[in-house]
């Protein structure tokens, strides 16, 4: 009986990131908790998983990857590289965003050049935002440190006994992978998308204002009120009593505490002030007259998961938001309380201390240049780039594990300032680490239950003399599928365990499979949702699911290609 709880455990779990909107470390979690308070899973076991040696060295990077965020260099380049003809400023831009995401946060090297890629005057930014986002993940998958996922496969390695990878086994795939993923994007210039939401950047948004109680509004017809056509702005809904009124008529009658929510140029924001008891958050908080700022939503952002009402957004960044979209399209409702997710567009209006906030890198990519949250000195960037130098050298001559490294950078990090205490207890990767945590213990409990064991034995009995070259290729056509329909986190925590059987029922090496499972969860280009980065530049391009599949494939056919060709020999079976 414990065995089938244990599988109905895990398709729970798998059912649970494919087809609900639950975030993975609630689904993770869930299962973890589940498998612990039934005895599947001890104390000790739970222990051991969370400072599994892979799971402490990619909490080490990306506490080092918060302080490194903060270089000056990238933000220099980012005005630099492009050029008037498109093709050579796709390589430009996609060889400086791969070489960097080879060793930085991918996350943090897009918030960094997207801003210059949005305000630039010489290309459309959706022609270069998706070649950003793409060269960023395909660059991570050149070393060990360049992706979260590359190190949850070494930590599922290392927990199961295995040596794991040295910082550039991944290298001579990944960089070929690249190169052949950038030149696929440079022969398909022509085919991006041309889309003008970089030109008009805060236009097109959910607008919200509220009729007072003793506005000289209520009564009156929409037409009487002179609300029809704003000039820009257009009244779509009406919110009332908790019903919708759309399309909203020129007879519409308007009532006390009415929700009148416009479509439209936010800039023109101000026209409501003139309308007796016609008000909005911003204006009633005096920010409207502000200067307008636009802020892409983060994944794991504080507001994430929650309403803009419920977050209390004024008080955590001093601004109010004004105008919401989200996959480049207005929402439709109450604007307070819209369920903020991952990606989202904000338009704010911001009060005085708005720039002096720390919490902004944290929550948000700001399109924003005068913005500058959290930049270090000359000297600080020139520190943090010889000690990552010296700690990149060092781990790969096997001067010292990469864990010793990372905890000595973070150190100097600490001691220098560029990076707080306060900083690091913030921005922890809690949810991280508990999904991977979790993700061992569920593999955990399969081998407890003799799970393993049966899948093996079943696995050579089906498998027999196959080809393992056959197997490489289905593991990884799997993994890239289920990290299309989650994220690349999940999809190799889930994949790994069947990529590990498979290896033992061919009884071969399982470091080709370990590094299919790596390259396949990486190979996130067909939908917007499996990778951080896609998700961050899609409101900013005005990407529709249609561009990703036009543009990703390729993409995807070439680096498949690449990483099939090469992952067997360079890990040979």
């Amino acid at each position: 009986m414990g065995a089938y709880f244990v599988i109905a455990v895990v398709v729970g779990l798998i059912a649970g990131l494919v087809v609900t909107r639950l975030s993975p470390v609630k689904v993770f979690a869930s299962a973890l908790g589940v498998l612990y308070f039934t005895g599947f899973i001890t104390t000790e076991q739970v222990l051991n998983k969370a400072t599994n040696l892979g799971v402490v060295t990619l909490l080490a990077l990306l506490l080092v990857s918060l302080g490194l965020e903060k270089l000056n260099v990238l933000t220099s380049l980012s005005n630099r590289l492009l050029h008037p003809n498109l093709g050579i400023s796709i390589l430009r831009l996609g060889l400086v965003t791969a070489l960097s995401s080879a060793f930085l946060n991918n996350t943090a090297v897009v918030a960094t050049l997207a801003g210059g890629v949005q305000r630039n005057k010489i290309h459309r930014p959706s022609k270069l935002l998706i070649v950003l986002s793409y060269t960023a993940i395909m660059g991570g998958t050149m070393t060990l440190i360049g992706t979260s996922t590359n190190l949850i496969v070494n930590s599922f390695l290392l927990d199961s006994g295995g040596s794991g990878f040295n910082l550039f086994d991944f290298f001579p795939i990944g960089a070929v992978a690249t190169l052949a993923g950038l030149l696929t994007l440079a022969v398909f210039a022509k085919t991006l998308p041309d889309h003008t939401v970089g030109d008009k950047a805060i236009t097109d948004y959910l607008l919200e204002a509220e009729v007072t109680e003793d506005s000289n509004l209520i009564g009156k017809s929409v037409a009487d009120n002179g609300l029809r056509d704003l000039n820009g702005l257009f009244l779509v809904e009406i919110v009332r009593d908790g019903q919708l009124i759309t399309p909203v008529t020129p007879r519409e009658v308007l009532h006390a505490s009415d929700k009148l929510i416009f479509s439209g140029d936010v800039t023109r924001l101000h026209v409501l002030d003139e309308f007796d008891g016609l008000r909005s958050f911003a204006m009633e908080e005096g920010l409207l007259r502000s200067n307008l700022t636009e802020v892409i939503v983060l994944p794991g952002a504080t507001v994430e998961g929650r309403t803009i009402k419920a977050s209390g957004f004024r008080s955590l960044f001093d601004a109010a938001v004004v105008g919401v979209s989200r996959a480049g399209l207005p929402l439709s409702g109450k604007l307070g309380e819209i369920v903020l997710r991952a990606g989202d567009s904000l338009i704010l209006a911001v009060g005085p201390d708005f720039r002096r906030r720390n919490n902004l890198r944290r929550n948000f990519v700001v399109i924003d240049s005068k913005i500058d949250s959290g930049r270090i000195s000359g000297s600080q960037s020139s520190g943090m780039l010889l000690g990552l130098a010296m700690v990149v050298i060092g781990a790969a001559l096997g001067w010292f594990e990469l864990v010793s490294g990372l905890a000595l950078l973070l150190t100097f990090m600490l001691a220098t300032g560029s990076v707080s205490v306060r900083e690091l207890r913030r921005r922890f990767p809690f949810d991280l680490w508990l999904i991977i945590t979790s993700a061992l213990c569920v593999s955990q409990a399969l081998a407890d239950t003799g799970l393993i064991a049966l899948i093996l034995a079943g696995a050579e009995d089906m498998l027999g003399n196959l080809n393992p070259i056959y197997a490489l290729v289905a593991v990884y056509l799997v993994t890239l599928i289920m990290t299309e329909l989650m994220t690349n986190t999940a999809a190799a925590a889930l994949i790994f365990p069947l990529a590990a059987s498979f290896a033992g029922a061919l009884q071969v090496d399982v470091m080709p499979f370990a590094a299919a499972v790596a390259f396949g969860a990486s190979a996130s280009f067909l939908t917007p949702f499996g990778y951080t980065t896609n998700l961050m530049v899609q409101n900013m391009g005005g990407y529709r699911l249609a561009d990703y599949l036009r543009i990703g494939a390729p993409v995807s056919l070439a680096y498949t290609a690449v990483a099939l060709t090469l992952i067997p020999r360079v890990f040979p079976f």
